[in-house]
């Protein structure tokens, strides 16, 4: 097996710059997404409703961002197959919450909260759409 060399820059930076997706209702994703995030401890970072868009990132941190707005080059929104954007959370508790928020919001479920050791002993998820179609996920990768 070949082995990888040690990153040695003095500070790790995220994966993801953004992440963005398109919605048909600005108000009605904005709800949904507000309670989603409130439960998950994401904060506000932007929220412009003439353009419409909005977007949040975890506490303390410039990046990743999440994003919502209708699309920018003004066709209408089309949830993909196949993709998905998947969200932690510190407990299992928090997916129950996020998943039962997500459903109350006007979301589908996708998958009940629990278990799936398929990926690892811990990995404890949900997964839902939002009112436009797009799946999420929150998914929390500790013991209980």
């Amino acid at each position: 097996m070949k082995e990888c060399a040690m990153n040695t820059s003095p500070a790790p930076i995220p994966t993801f710059s953004h992440i963005f997706i398109g919605i048909t209702d600005f108000d009605r994703a904005l709800r949904f997404y507000e309670r989603l995030f409130k439960i998950l401890g994401l904060e506000p970072r932007f929220f412009d409703a003439s353009i419409p868009w909005a977007g949040w990132q975890s506490p303390g941190a410039d990046r990743p961002l999440f994003a919502i707005a209708k699309p920018f080059n003004g066709a209408p929104h089309e949830p993909g197959n196949g993709q998905m954007t998947a969200f932690l959370a510190a407990t299992r508790e928090q997916v129950r919450q996020a998943h039962a928020a997500a459903l109350q919001e006007g979301g589908t479920c996708e998958g009940e909260p629990g278990l799936r050791p398929q990926y690892h002993p811990h990995y404890y998820g949900a997964y839902f759409r939002d009112p436009d179609g797009n799946k999420l996920c929150v998914v929390c990768h500790q013991p209980e």
